[in-house]
């Protein structure tokens, strides 16, 4: 009889990635991951209390992923590196993409902290120096509207071709700059 092969928690965390990146989360069980390794569900059990658990790591490795792909980005600019990124991660992640920004219950504790300190960092652009807290937090919604409504469009293949990669980048930071520049009207009529 072979020995048995061992995994490591890492080993199960990539086959359960994978799972999910093709299939997404309903499709992620200890079965279709031990199927996926090759083995029993005894190894999966053996290095995660639970299903959550291994849910969790995943989110966890998403979130890492995320995190290379906007390091990769170049610019200035942390609103235009976050915008390509995301489009990034959508292009070349559909179905995980879909799965974060659809399932509020995978990152909406993450959202809260990441939104106060986005406002804050908007806080320290010269544009938006003047602006409120207030003012800042109803910007980044409505930007986090768009930009998630165009990601969700890459992720699908709404986009129409002629747009481009580029094209859809360029559309992402001229509606920024709308968002910016209505606000900043709408507070210089308010000031008046």
């Amino acid at each position: 009889m072979p020995p048995k092969v061992k995994f490591e928690s890492e080993d199960i965390v990539d086959a359960a990635f994978a799972i999910v990146c093709e299939h997404g989360f309903a499709a992620l069980t200890a079965r279709s991951v031990a199927e996926r390794l090759g083995a029993s569900v005894a190894p999966i059990y053996a290095n995660f209390a639970n299903l959550e658990e291994l849910t969790a790591a995943v989110v966890q490795r998403a979130y890492s992923l995320s995190g290379e792909i906007l390091a990769r980005q170049q610019g200035e600019d942390i609103f235009a590196n976050i915008g390509k990124a995301s489009l990034e991660l959508a292009r070349l992640y559909p179905v995980l993409f879909r799965e974060m920004a659809l399932n509020p219950a995978l990152h909406s504790s993450s959202y809260a902290d990441m939104e106060q300190g986005l406002v804050k960092l908007m806080g320290e652009s010269a544009e938006l120096a003047e602006w409120s807290l207030s003012e800042r937090r109803m910007l980044l919604l409505k930007m986090r509207i768009f930009h998630l409504g165009l990601s969700l469009m890459a992720a699908n293949g709404d986009l129409p071709q002629w747009l481009g990669v580029q094209g859809a980048e360029e559309l992402l930071f001229e509606a920024g700059a709308d968002f910016v520049a209505m606000g900043q009207s709408r507070r210089e009529g308010v000031s008046e």
